[in-house]
C-alpha cells in the first residue's frame, strides 16, 4: 500500500463496494427525504431577489444527492439561471454524475463544469487562478472525512459563499454507530484513506473556534447488519469490507479483533429487533450561514 497513492476517492472495485452500501443502507435515501424537508426555505431565503444562482458540489459522487437538490432549486426559482460547479475526485462517479444529469429533465438548463480533482486540489486551482467564483449554495455530503485539515476546508469553502449563502455539510452524527466503531478502532481501522475519523463533533467544534454561525439537523437512519455475523454470507462480508474499508474483512484482522468490532458493533453501534441487528447510521445536516 505504501507505494500505491493515497485513496481519498472511489475507484475500480471501490466504486462497486460504495454502490452496494448505497444500496443496502438506504442512506442517500434518508438524506434526500431529509433535503426535501430542510432546503425549500433555505433555499428561498438564499435566491430571494438573485437574478442567477450558482451552486458548488464538493465530492459529489455519483449525483444521486446532487440532482435532487439542483432540480428543487430550479422548482423554486424556475425562471433563473442555475450554474453548478461539481468537485469529485472519481473519474468513474462523475461520468454516472453525467448520465444521471442526462436522462433528468429539470435539469437540463443548468450549466454545469466539471472539476474532476480532490477538494484540496481545487483549493489550489482557486487560490492559483485569483479569479475567484463566489457561490449561493455549497454542499459536501460525506467528504470530510478524506480532507487533510477539517478546519482549513471548511474555512476556504465558506469564504466561497455569497451573501446570504448556505454551506451545507453532512457528516456522520457524534456518538452514532459509524462514530463508535472508527473511534473505537482507530489504531486498526484508520490506516489508509481516512487516517483520523471525524464526525459532527469536529465540524461543530471547527465552526465554533471560526465564530460561524450554524443549525444542526439529525438525519435518522438504520440498516440491518444481521448478515455480518453469518460466516458464510457474501452479503455480510461485503458489508464487512466496506464499514471497515477493507478489501477482505475476514483476512485484514486478527481473530481478537475481528471479535472486539462485531461485539461492538452488536453492542454498542446497533439496536437489536425481532433478532435482526439494525445498525446506528445516524448522519448530521449541518447548514452553516455566510
Amino acid at each position: 500500500m505504501a507505494a500505491e497513492a493515497k485513496q481519498t476517492c472511489y475507484e475500480g472495485s471501490a466504486v462497486q463496494s460504495f454502490q452496494f452500501y448505497l444500496e443496502q443502507s438506504g442512506e442517500h435515501e434518508a438524506i434526500v427525504q431529509s433535503v426535501h424537508s430542510l432546503l425549500p426555505a433555505e433555499f428561498k431565503r438564499i435566491g430571494e431577489g438573485k437574478s442567477g444562482l450558482d451552486v458548488l458540489g464538493v465530492g459529489s459522487g455519483g449525483g444521486e444527492v446532487d440532482v435532487q437538490m439542483l432540480s428543487l432549486l430550479q422548482s423554486t426559482f424556475p425562471a433563473v439561471p442555475i450554474t453548478a460547479d461539481i468537485v469529485e475526485g472519481s473519474a468513474a462517479l462523475t461520468e454516472n454524475f453525467k448520465a444521471l444529469v442526462a436522462k433528468t429533465t429539470s435539469l437540463q438548463k443548468v450549466q454545469f463544469a466539471w472539476h474532476i480533482m480532490h477538494s484540496e486540489d481545487y483549493e489550489k486551482q482557486v487560490k492559483a487562478k485569483g479569479d475567484v467564483k463566489k457561490f449561493d449554495f455549497i454542499h459536501m455530503i460525506q467528504m470530510l472525512y478524506y480532507v487533510d485539515s477539517v478546519a482549513d476546508t471548511i474555512k476556504f469553502y465558506h469564504n466561497l459563499l455569497k451573501n446570504n449563502g448556505t454551506l451545507m455539510i453532512i457528516i456522520e452524527t457524534a456518538h452514532g454507530g459509524w462514530d463508535t466503531l472508527w473511534k473505537t478502532f482507530k489504531k486498526e481501522l484508520c490506516v489508509d484513506a481516512i487516517t483520523e475519523y471525524r464526525s459532527s463533533a469536529e465540524v461543530i467544534s471547527c465552526l465554533k473556534s471560526q465564530g460561524l454561525k450554524y443549525d444542526e439537523h439529525i438525519i435518522p437512519n438504520t440498516f440491518d447488519i444481521t448478515e455480518c455475523y453469518d460466516p458464510n454470507s457474501t452479503t455480510g462480508a461485503r458489508m464487512l469490507n466496506f464499514m471497515t474499508q477493507t478489501k477482505n474483512f475476514h483476512q485484514s484482522f486478527s481473530q481478537e479483533v475481528r471479535t472486539g468490532i462485531l461485539d461492538l458493533l452488536r453492542n454498542k453501534c446497533s439496536t437489536v429487533k425481532d433478532g435482526r441487528v439494525m445498525f446506528n447510521s445516524n448522519t448530521s445536516c449541518i447548514l452553516v450561514h455566510a
